[in-house]
């Protein structure tokens, strides 16, 4: 249903979002669960980040029949991928597809922000204000904002005196872009930015690209889908979603080797070939399971992936500076192709900005501390994500004794299971921070949190429960179990979104789960099977109680 504006309108459940997130959420909530709910999402249209994300390139890292749904068997056996790896658009009308399938857009309020959240421990509920006017009471609110929905512009001196146009990859002109004859500078090299280059770069008159850190990117080798690997995928699902969910990051790696001392020097780089070849996440998640924990063999991909730039790149400066010097594949492996190849190009500059900072932003262009100046006609931010905390912080939440999100994770999120956190009771997180979220294939990762959460508010209403929320001392243990698997591995030494370390003044934190999703699922399954042993739940006779009292 749409909520009126102006009005107090009481639903079982609120949704924030509806990217795969919010539309598999609603729809277990109102088809599953027969349960009155609403979403309220900013965007006009169904697709969360790949609604806003429609820079040149936009496409996804995860081979496309994988990056989809598995809940239904007829969205299965209905939707065709054209591509290995799907691109925006297409990902995009996926979604709608799946928003039309399921009839679920009448139940969105599009256009409409979220601008409080507050738990009333009076009557145990939720209040949702939004921009529109818009005021609803629910006994549960769920979170489908995403991980990275909020994007990070840094507070350049002059930032806004640019007198020509400026963009960025994470809110990108549904229209587009046309460069044609125009100087562009572009800020940042990571996963978006480098998507984006070599096309922008195909139409500008000319490109600078101000890169501060390089990046191990690999190339994504997409192309046609397959139509036999399709339909052999479609007739045996069950088995592909079987082995994507019991793999580590949700999709398989089948020629992953355990170590690269176990191989000669010469199979090693044959080996490693293959992977780059095979392309994708092949070589970061799929070559060899020492990479991520042992320096030597991660110096020795690292170094591979240095060469393959060198012979990439005729210009031997501009080659040494676009090679990586942290460790291999401890920030998100960005996924290219051609990216290398465009600095080759006449109308291509590459700057380094961690030698010489930008200075200002000023009316033509911008000014380093070198005080080179630097004149175009388009500028575009490229310059990452205040990633999982940032989008939850938002939605202003605020929950028992007043106290506030931001305050209560003034020091690193604080969570039981990336799920819920305590003193916000029956507020859940879909692929939270403390979760396995965006090192596990997403929509497999946000079904799992789904349908934990549906058997929650299922169990909770059979029992006639009003309130669920963990305890305190669980999200300690939670922290430690997180911070412990990050430590055994060499992911927490390179400063990443991963740890918050990219936003001045974020607590440095290790926000992912790097078990694994089988074992993630099996640790929230066994607080199911323990009658959610370590969350406190009152049922309403108890709650009535203690407001009398």
């Amino acid at each position: 249903m749409s909520v009126k504006t102006n009005t107090i309108s009481c639903v079982d459940a609120v949704v924030v979002g509806a990217g795969f997130a919010g539309l598999y959420m609603l729809h277990t909530l109102r088809d599953k669960l027969k349960m009155n709910a609403v979403v309220f999402e900013a965007a006009d249209d169904v697709g969360g980040t790949w609604y806003w994300n429609r820079y040149p390139g936009a496409r996804c890292d995860i081979s496309s029949y994988h990056y989809s749904f598995s809940f239904s068997e007829e969205i299965q056996q209905e939707w065709s991928w054209s591509e290995k790896y799907a691109a925006q658009p297409e990902i995009l009308a996926y979604l709608g597809f799946v928003a039309d399938k399921l009839d679920l857009r009448g139940n969105i309020n599009f256009e409409t922000r979220v601008i409080s959240s507050s738990f009333d421990e009076s009557s145990q509920r939720w209040t949702i204000k939004t921009d529109k006017g818009h005021t609803v009471v629910c006994k549960y609110y769920i979170s489908g904002v995403g991980t990275l929905s909020t994007a990070t512009i840094p507070s350049y001196e002059g930032k806004d005196t640019f007198k020509g146009e400026v963009y960025s990859t994470s809110t990108w002109p549904h229209q587009g872009v046309d460069f044609t004859g125009k100087t562009v500078g572009i800020i940042g090299t990571g996963a978006s930015a480098i998507q984006a280059i070599p096309l922008i770069a195909e139409q500008a008159k000319h490109l600078t690209v101000f890169q501060r850190t390089a990046n191990y990117a690999t190339p994504l080798q997409n192309g046609p889908m397959n139509p036999a690997e399709a339909t052999a995928i479609k007739a045996d699902y069950s088995r592909f979603r079987h082995e994507a969910r019991a793999a580590l990051a949700g999709v398989p790696f089948p020629n992953m080797r355990e170590s690269i001392f176990k191989d000669s020097p010469a199979e090693v780089q044959q080996h490693l070939e293959a992977c780059w070849k095979e392309g994708g996440f092949a070589l970061w998640l799929g070559s060899y399971g020492d990479v991520l924990f042992d320096e030597k063999a991660n110096a020795i991909v690292a170094e591979f992936v240095r060469n393959k730039i060198r012979g990439r790149v005729k210009d031997p400066k501009t080659a040494e500076l676009l090679c990586p010097d942290y460790l291999y594949g401890t920030k998100r492996q960005p996924c290219e192709t051609n990216y290398f190849e465009t600095y080759n190009r006449d109308n291509v500059s590459l700057v380094d900005i961690k030698s010489a900072p930008i200075r200002k932003i000023t009316e033509t262009g911008l000014e380093l501390s070198n005080d080179q100046h630097h004149d175009f006609d388009c500028l575009i931010y490229s310059t990452g994500f205040d990633a999982f905390t940032g989008p939850l912080f938002k939605l202003n939440l605020t929950g028992r004794k007043g106290i506030r999100l931001q305050d209560y994770w003034c020091e690193g999120p604080r969570t039981h299971l990336g799920l819920m956190t305590h003193g916000f009771p029956n507020f859940f997180m879909i692929t939270g921070p403390q979760s396995p979220s965006v090192l596990f294939n997403m929509p497999l990762g946000i079904e799992q949190h789904v349908e934990w959460i549906a058997d929650v508010i299922h169990h909770m209403e059979t029992n006639d429960l009003e309130t669920i929320e963990p305890e305190k001392a669980k999200e300690d243990e939670w922290r430690e179990v997180v911070e412990s698997i990050a430590n055994s591995t060499l992911m927490p030494k390179t400063n990443t979104w991963y740890t918050g370390s990219n936003i001045p003044g974020k607590p440095r934190s290790f926000m992912v789960y790097l078990g694994g999703g089988a074992a993630y699922k099996q640790v929230c399954d066994e607080v199911v099977d323990s009658e959610y042993s370590g969350f406190i739940l009152d049922n309403a006779a108890a709650t009535q109680e203690v407001a009398v009292l």
